[in-house]
């Protein structure tokens, strides 16, 4: 009898440690592919002009024993904004009631610099967008609401388990002289001035057998497709989605399946995928290395590793999946075990004020939040994406026209200047109110408990070291309340402050220091406002939800122009195949094939396709092959008359080795809008081409 109660008791012990129900998601958010422009370089000539692959959000949701539930979302975007995540919550609640709130929902970007642009609702960020763009916002909430919907209703009962790895060839920092400004001290207690870890959360069924999915937080910026790229993409995580998604889902298209791979954002400021690091572009000498200024206005851009910005994304992508699927094949790591706890709150970063030691003066100083300001340097851009005019990083020194600009626009005021220390403001963003508010003050902090795991909203880019300095933090005041954390930073989630960097890289004034807007203790306020959330999440107690952020909708203005009409030429019509493929291919070619075709924006063709590859079977049906989403293809899409409402898409699909011979077609479909109002659907096809291995390519060709 007594056997049977240990035995007993030991079962329940181990489901209560490990009873999670999980849920897993995913779902399309590509927006408008063509005309608008691109989030991230902040680049007006960078307009979308088709589709290189497709754009997801990817949700898991994890429920407790006592039916408290979290929600977290990596999307595939350049950044989450506030009023995206409101309007998610907005239609959740419309049909769950209350279970999902802005304390229980983390939404983060992957921070893909070639996705569309104009969800902000602040001028300053929604600028080159030419303002706000409601087929990009709208785009964005329903799919990142469906993926939630998709993971909630696949819930199942699982079990977590954490690991990490290293990957030492995808991630350079941009800013090495910054991150030198640090102390010695704490410089010595790393390698690398990156972090390489990369972090696994596993979901396994409850017998721990089937894998359901993985998300994976890594340090590096989605820009190995450069601000010279028009194509939609998910960029180099995207593409580690891709594969990990691929190699589990292995009978389904991309995008499709029900295993969710997810690569996230971490602690990535100041950190680039561009590993051949910058260079002239004309000499391929190095750059200034605080500048980044070359000779005879040569422009720095980094680059690599690959020959052109396809290659670099598609190898510094399948380094990231190499290292995550390996982790999935070992099935090592902890199990996360015990009950979810979470914690929310909005702060007004102007207001924020207390007490730091600053050990240069050796001795306790004031400090306060300040209201957002750019500083000079943040006109220069990075080396992975370089800015207009004349600016250069490293600027802590005014200039006259500059600043008559900048007063124009707003005025900063004394105690503004004073605020920002050494960061000469170029924007005094915080007092710019015309025609609207130029950037937040107001910032949601956010912590997700699972167990002994720790999730941190990050509200923007942290560099290396202030990630590794809220870190630490953490763990000393863990300790001194006798806890032990592992834990994860989520960058760029919940809404965009543009960069966190420490104060002594702040001092430096490189593109990072001159884009943290709440000035040079930006850092020192997160870390102490998210000690004092974790004090109270430990302690139970209750929170006060802080200052919800202005509400802007009414205000916003767009200057994009509308789809009004499309039309075609006489003698042909939409889906009418204007360049036919040729008769035969071999592996490693690419099809090409052009179309009359109506405005993508007609239609997103959300968990769809504009295009499929599709082969002739041996029953006389079609089996889909390939469609937009997948790496191999591309679409563009070209307006050959504005007064006509003609245009044409032009399709390619480079062949994989993997390929069978065969027959195939490719298919076309859309929708136009007919001059007298209605949208209306269409389609067309190519005719038949073969594809061939080489040696019966060779014969035939003979």
């Amino acid at each position: 009898m007594g056997r049977i109660f240990i035995i007993l008791l030991a079962f329940l012990l181990i489901k209560s440690l490990s009873a999670y129900n999980i849920g897993l998601g995913r779902a399309d958010i590509t927006g408008p592919s063509v005309e608008i422009a691109f989030m991230g370089y902040a680049q007006l000539n960078q307009r979308g002009q088709g589709i290189h692959t497709r754009l997801y959000a990817r949700t898991f949701i994890v429920e407790d024993e006592r039916q408290n539930r979290i929600v977290f979302v990596s999307v595939d975007a350049g950044m989450i904004t506030h009023v995206v995540k409101r309007n998610v919550i907005r239609e959740l609640q419309k049909k769950f009631g209350a279970t999902y709130r802005f304390d229980n929902v983390m939404i983060s970007g992957t921070h893909t610099h070639s996705g569309p642009a104009g969800f902000h609702q602040f001028v300053l960020y929604d600028l080159t967008a030419m303002g706000f763009v409601e087929e990009t916002f709208y785009a964005m909430v329903r799919g990142i609401t469906q993926s939630i919907i998709n993971a909630h209703n696949n819930m199942v009962e699982g079990r977590i388990f954490l690991s990490e790895t290293e990957i030492f060839d995808a991630n350079i920092n941009r800013s090495p002289l910054a991150y030198e400004n640090n102390p010695d001290e704490e410089k010595a207690q790393y390698r690398d001035n990156v972090d390489k870890t990369l972090f696994q959360l596993r979901f396994m069924d409850k017998q721990n057998k089937k894998i359901l999915g993985a998300f994976n937080w890594f340090a590096v910026h989605a820009t190995s497709m450069n601000n010279t790229n028009k194509f939609i993409s998910s960029d180099n995580v995207g593409y580690a989605s891709m594969l990990l998604e691929k190699e589990y889902n292995y009978d389904s298209m991309v995008g499709k399946g029900s295993f969710v791979g997810a690569f996230c954002s971490a602690n990535l400021g100041d950190v680039s995928p561009n590993i051949m690091g910058p260079k002239c572009l004309s000499t391929g000498l190095p750059c200034d290395p605080l500048t980044s200024k070359c000779p005879n206005k040569d422009v720095c851009v980094a680059s690599g590793p690959g020959r052109n910005i396809y290659e670099s994304t598609r190898i510094i992508g399948s380094r990231i999946y190499k290292g995550a699927s390996k982790l999935l094949q070992v099935k090592g790591g902890r199990e996360v075990t015990g009950p979810l706890s979470f914690v929310h709150q909005f702060i007004d970063m102007p207001k924020q004020t207390g007490v730091y030691f600053n050990p240069k003066l050796r001795g306790l100083q004031n400090y306060t939040g300040c209201y957002p300001a750019m500083g000079y340097s943040f006109a220069a851009g990075t080396t992975d994406g370089p800015g207009a005019f004349d600016f250069a990083q490293g600027t802590t020194s005014e200039n006259a026209f500059w600043n008559a600009v900048r007063d124009f626009i707003a005025e900063p005021s004394i105690q503004d200047i004073a605020c920002h220390g050494s960061k000469p403001i170029l924007i005094a963003t915080g007092r710019a109110v015309y025609p609207y508010l130029w950037q937040p003050s107001v910032v949601p902090l956010q912590i997700f408990a699972i167990g002994d795991l720790l999730m941190f909203g990050l509200p923007g880019e942290f560099t290396t070291m202030a990630g590794r300095r809220l870190k630490n933090e953490i763990q000393l005041f863990a300790k001194s309340r006798s806890y032990e954390f592992n834990t994860i930073l989520c960058g760029l989630s919940n809404i965009y402050t543009s960069y966190i960097t420490t104060p002594e890289e702040y001092e430096i004034q490189r593109y990072e220091g001159a884009s943290t807007i709440f000035g040079p203790h930006t850092l020192t306020i997160y870390i102490n406002r998210f000690i004092k959330l974790l004090d109270a999440m430990l302690r139970g107690a209750a929170v006060d939800p802080g200052p919800m952020p202005i509400d802007q909708d009414s205000k916003q203005i767009s200057l994009v122009t509308k789809v009004y009409y499309d039309g075609h030429a006489i003698g042909s019509g939409f889906g009418y195949v204007v360049t036919q493929p040729k008769k035969s291919y071999r592996r490693g070619q690419i099809v090409t094939c052009k179309f009359v075709a109506g405005n993508p924006r007609n239609n997103f063709m959300t968990d769809s396709s504009y295009f499929f590859v599709e082969r002739l079977v041996s029953n006389g049906e079609w089996q889909m092959v390939a469609t937009d989403a997948d790496w191999e293809t591309k679409f563009k899409w070209t307006r050959l008359s504005m007064i006509l409402g003609r245009s044409e898409i032009e399709f390619m699909w480079e062949i994989p080795e993997s390929t069978p011979s065969g027959e195939y077609r490719v298919r076309h479909q859309g929708y136009y809008q007919y001059i007298l109002g209605g949208v209306y659907y269409y389609q067309g096809s190519t005719e038949h081409f073969n594809i061939f291995d080489d040696n019966n390519l060779r014969r035939r060709n003979l």
